[in-house]
């Protein structure tokens, strides 16, 4: 056995060499993250650095680092390794390491590592936005992602806002934001949510920088307002500006629109005269801008079908209308500036309007900027707008649905743009009715006849059921509408699409084998058995966050129950009405005779937002309902 003379010596110096290897990776060690950021999270920002340089109007340089460390599968959605650039946006550096929990390194990707593809789906016909990217599975966690990028552009209509927190269960150990605007052109600033953060603010005429801090990570609550609505973002504008090379001024959406309209839109409206010839012979005998505003807006349905094509200056300028009129596709612009030519023929004023689709989500009508992700339609009625989807070869006439119902949209008019609000369906709006005959069998099945009637947004879920073939409308009844009715089977089906009225209808024939629960001396049964609201919402012992009902509706349920010649009905349940802020409840019975009775519920559920202290009440009023809902009636045998 070899001794060491100096023993301590030894021991000093491996406790060094281990010291610096930690020291050298502690950066990206897991270890070291604060216990405070790692609760709720799946994943940590340890460090987010975005420097942005305006060169000129028309010349930017972004550059990013971003090191996160990943702490749980779910955490991956924040460690996302790509760049996009087009024909405009030059990508100069780009760089990626992946690093193990003690910040040892795994991977190590170059630019010539990443792939390069169309950022666009296959839906695209053309558009020159591409991506580069890593397509990295983790073989543990957590590990830290080190992430870097810096691209050039011509474009500085689109100046990257700072988010520090992207989202719910993100922590952020520090982010910064650098904007240097060296020539000072004039430009402007929204902070939005910045008073319950611990933000960091230093700014002058020629430059801006925001720091966020040891940010704890936010949890989802049930029913909570989606993050931007509450978390930090700053947005930053230039009043002068460029995209794909056409230079733009705006201080104001009424200046923007009118940039919008001369720059992207004036001369593109242009339609054939055999197309014309058409159009005004179709409308010659209607009385009404309304009628002619229907019959152009179906011949359009008829003769175009929505493809993404991604042409003209950054994707936001439309293809012109006569090439639409040609090929017979088109994206949201062109099929919108499409439809608004055809209007121009036949006499009808619309207007191009720009609105973010999908999730509900409002322009923000307090700042001016390159916003939104779709168009849609506007046509002026006398005060009572219609609103146009034009991408879709099935949707009703003047029908929005929650594609992109109620909220702020920016009208492009020849004068500028103006800020308004969509159609919006609230509450009783989105109705449904069900009116039934059920039958109750002596071995406990159940035969039923159906009318369901849906407006509203309830209409818009419904009104697809009719291009399913007649297995797939039954496996959705049996597994998604009805999924909680065992042994369920749907003996006859009629649908009706009513688009002129936007009602959809549905006649239904059902059957549930063994429903009740029969014994030698009972029969029991659950009354409710085709609308059932069961939902009960998390309890929590400290609720942080508001509550948002964010879509109202209102039930209406009518049954007549026959009850089997063998059995009595001794007892009937008593009425019951909750009312609250929240939203109302009534279900009443009423004996017919001595084999029938009715039964009748009424619920209507009000969209809004609540103070974070309402939240019991409202989870109360939930609990009532889903008790009331799982009522049981006993028969007698006679």
């Amino acid at each position: 056995m070899i001794k060491h003379k100096y023993p301590n010596a030894f021991l000093c110096l491996l406790f060094l060499v281990t010291f610096n290897t930690f020291s050298q990776f502690s950066e990206f060690s897991s270890l070291t993250i604060p216990p405070e950021l790692k609760e709720n999270a799946n994943a940590v920002v340890r460090n987010s650095t975005t420097e942005i340089t305006i060169e000129e109007v028309n010349r930017m340089v972004v550059s990013k680092r971003v090191v996160v460390t990943v702490l749980n599968k779910l955490g991956n959605s924040d460690a996302g390794i790509y760049e996009s650039y087009d024909d405009d946006t030059k990508i100069t550096n780009l760089s990626a390491i992946i690093y193990d929990a003690l910040g040892s390194e795994i991977k190590k990707f170059k630019e010539r590592d990443f792939l390069d593809v169309s950022a666009v789906d296959g839906g695209t016909l053309y558009s020159d936005a591409r991506v580069k990217y890593i397509d990295y599975t983790p073989i543990s966690y957590p590990y830290t992602l080190v992430f870097e990028t810096e691209y050039k552009t011509s474009t500085t209509g689109f100046i990257p806002w700072w988010v520090p927190v992207n989202g719910y269960y993100v922590s952020v150990e520090k982010s910064s934001y650098v904007l240097k605007n060296p020539n000072a052109i004039p430009w402007r600033i929204k902070e939005t949510n910045f008073n319950d953060y611990n933000v960091e603010k230093n700014d002058s005429e020629t430059e801006l920088n925001y720091t966020l801090l040891k940010q704890t990570a936010l949890e989802y609550e049930n029913q909570s307002p989606a993050y931007r609505d509450i978390l930090p973002i700053a947005k930053v504008a230039l009043d002068k500006f460029t995209l794909k090379g056409v230079y733009g001024e705006a201080t104001n959406w009424q200046e923007f629109g009118k940039w919008m309209h001369d720059s992207l839109l004036a001369g593109r409206d242009i339609i054939d005269d055999a197309t014309k010839s058409n159009l005004l012979d179709l409308v010659k005998d209607a009385k009404t801008d309304l009628e002619k505003t229907k019959i152009v807006y179906e011949y359009m349905q008829n003769k175009t079908r929505y493809i993404s094509v991604q042409v003209g200056i950054g994707g936001w300028e439309p293809i012109a209308a006569n090439q639409v009129d040609q090929v017979g596709y088109g994206d949201c612009k062109g099929l919108s500036n499409y439809t608004k030519a055809l209007l121009d023929v036949v006499g009808v004023t619309s207007y191009y309007t720009v609105v973010y689709a999908q999730e509900r989500r409002d322009l923000d009508k307090d700042f001016s900027s390159i916003q939104g992700n779709h168009v849609i339609l506007n046509v002026p009625n006398n005060g009572n707008d219609i609103w146009l989807e034009c991408t879709s070869q099935t949707m009703p006439f003047g029908f929005l649905g929650d594609f992109t119902d109620d909220r702020n949209v920016l009208v492009i008019t020849p004068e500028g743009g103006v800020i308004k609000r969509t159609a919006s369906y609230k509450d009783d709006v989105n109705l449904q009715t069900i009116k039934g005959e059920i039958e109750l069998s002596e071995t406990g099945d159940v035969k039923a006849n159906l009318k369901r009637i849906s407006k509203g947004i309830q209409y818009d879920d419904k009104s697809y059921f009719d291009s399913y073939t007649d297995e797939e409308l039954i496996k959705n009844y049996k597994s998604d509408v009805w999924s909680y009715n065992n042994n369920l089977e749907v003996d006859s089906f009629k649908l009706n699409n009513d688009k002129e009225n936007v009602v959809f209808t549905e006649d239904l024939g059902l059957s549930i084998k063994n429903f009740a629960s029969v014994n030698e001396t009972e029969y029991l049964f659950r009354v409710n058995i085709f609308n059932r609201e069961s939902y009960i919402p998390k309890r929590y012992r400290k609720r942080n966050l508001p509550l948002k009902i964010s879509r109202g509706y209102k039930d209406v349920d009518e049954y007549t129950i026959k009850i089997p010649a063998s059995y009595k009905l001794e007892y009937i349940p008593e009425n019951k009405e909750l009312s609250t802020k929240f939203g109302t409840y009534k279900i009443s019975f009423h004996k017919i005779d001595e084999s029938t009775f009715s039964y009748k519920k009424e619920i209507l559920m009000k969209e809004g937002v609540h103070p974070k202290e309402d939240y019991k009440a409202y989870r109360s009023f939930r609990r009532s309902i889903a008790k009331s809902e799982n009522l049981r009636i006993a028969l007698i045998k006679k």
